[in-house]
Order: structure tokens, then sequence, then C-alpha cells
């Protein structure tokens, strides 16, 4: 049995999907059960905050896929894992882990020593920034303002990859063997600026979208004004000072290589979501 953690997200729902055809046993864990669940995977109540949901949907697992921001959280996941009998964790992580340069680095860097630490087999998958996060976080003003705003400057960019090629890689992952112990860091088949991804947008919308540079306090303020933690705002502006950096550009092929096929390119993608920028 699977248990895929944070289920109803950008990442673990594709990863739901991807394993929805895979013939693996899956049981998806959502704090909100959703509308549409693959067939044949089976849900469970999972909130990383109540500590019997966590103890209840790890019973009879093998394999977790573990996603979340927050450190003590999935500290304690793990930990119930390992009492569980849990014999290998798949864990989202992010890229540029191992360095710890940049605060979110920092972050999944602590949880993955403590998976390393416990005993239980591991496999770390670290993405570049999401596509997805387009319209995630940047989608309001890109629909009433045909503008989104970052701190990374004209010069920032980053290798940026599809939340589908993570939930195909991660599918992958799970239902095979040959994974332990090995760190795969994930990115998109090229690095854009955010001058550039705003050109991209603009031709699959079919209207002009600019990206403007702000200052690191303006995006914080603005990310506090959208409810944001403020520990969460910090980390957000030094992502943006991480891509500002050139610190995000490195490109793999690690996609194609445990998939088979490239990854999807960010025209593609600005393509198949050019509805929620309208």
């Amino acid at each position: 049995m699977i248990l895929v953690t944070g289920a109803s997200g950008t990442v673990g729902s594709e990863v739901v999907k991807a394993l929805g055809g895979s013939g693996a046993k899956v049981r998806a864990g959502y704090r909100t059960r959703p509308q549409n669940i693959p067939k044949g995977v089976e849900s469970v109540a999972l909130d990383f905050d109540s500590p019997e949901t966590v103890a209840a949907a790890l019973m009879g697992v093998e394999t977790v896929f573990l996603l979340s921001n927050m450190v003590d959280p999935e500290r304690k996941v793990v930990d119930e894992a390992k009492r569980a009998g849990v014999k290998r964790i798949v864990k989202l992580s992010v890229n540029g882990a191992s360095e710890e340069k940049f605060t979110f680095a920092r972050w999944h860097r602590a949880v993955e020593k403590h998976i390393e630490a416990s005993g239980v087999s591991w496999t770390f998958l670290r993405p570049a920034g999401f596509m997805q996060n387009f319209f995630n976080y940047m989608g309001e003003t890109i629909r009433k303002q045909s503008a989104f705003y970052t701190a990374s400057g004209t010069t920032g960019a980053g290798a940026h990859i599809d939340a589908r090629d993570i939930g195909a890689v991660a599918a992958r992952v799970l239902t095979a063997k040959g994974h332990e112990g090995k760190a795969y860091e994930l990115t998109g088949p090229e690095v854009l600026t955010y001058d550039q991804a705003a050109e991209i947008l603009s031709r699959a919308v079919g209207r002009p979208i600019k990206h403007v540079s702000i200052t690191p306090d303006q995006l914080k303020q603005g990310a506090l004004a959208m409810g944001m933690p403020e520990v969460y705002a910090d980390a957000l502006v030094d992502l943006d000072r991480a891509y500002s950096t050139g610190r995000l550009t490195a490109v793999t092929p690690v996609v194609k290589e445990l998939t088979g096929r490239n990854p999807i390119r960010f025209e593609q993608f600005a393509k198949d979501y050019a509805d929620k920028f309208r």
C-alpha cells in the first residue's frame, strides 16, 4: 500500500492521478475529501495537526509519499511511519536542498536529514519551482491586471517544472525498486526568465501580460496582505533572491531518464492552462 499525503494539492493530486492506472494499491490522504478521486484509489482523512488521523492513515502502508512545507509536522509523520513499520519514504523536497542556500532548501533538508537518521529507506525528489505556481500565486493579478510581480529582477530565472512531470516521476519511483537512497533533482527542459515567461503567457492567453519587478519588501507586504504567515512570506522573498542570483538555473535530464519522455515545456503548460489566466 502506498500512502500519498497532501493528495489534494498541486503535486499530490498529480501523483494520485499518475498512480491511478499503475495497478498499485493507493491510499490518498486528504484534509478535505475532493469530489473526484481516481477509480481504485482509497481515500482517508489525513491532517498532520491531528496525530490520530496520521496513525490511522499509516495502517498497513509500506511506502509513504511525504509532502508539505512544514518541518515539525513532517518529522512527526516520519516518526509515526517508522513506528507503523513503513518500509520507505519518498519525500517531495526542493531543488538545491542539499546546499541549503535559501530558506525552503534549509527547511526541506532538515526533514531529509531526519528521514536519513530514522533508518527508514528513502528517496528524495527535489523539483524546481512549479509552473502551476504561475496561476496558484500569480493568477489573480494576471487575470485582473495582466501582470505578475516578483522581487527577482529582470534577470531572475529558473528551470520551472510542470507538476504533471513531478507526478509521473513520483509514480515511477513509488512503484519500482532501485531508487532507494537516491536524491533526484527535477527540472523543466530549459531556463526561463520571468520576462520570457510573460511573453509566452501573453501568446497563450491572447493579450499582453507583463512581469513587473518589485522590491523584496513590497513582495513581503503583498504576501502578508494575502493572509500568508510572516515566516512563509519571508521564505518566499528569500526564494526570489535565489532566483535573482542564478541559484536555480541548473537543468537536469532526470525527468526523461525516469519517465522515458521529455519534460513539458512552458509553452505547452501555458496553452494547457490558458483559461486560468483569462
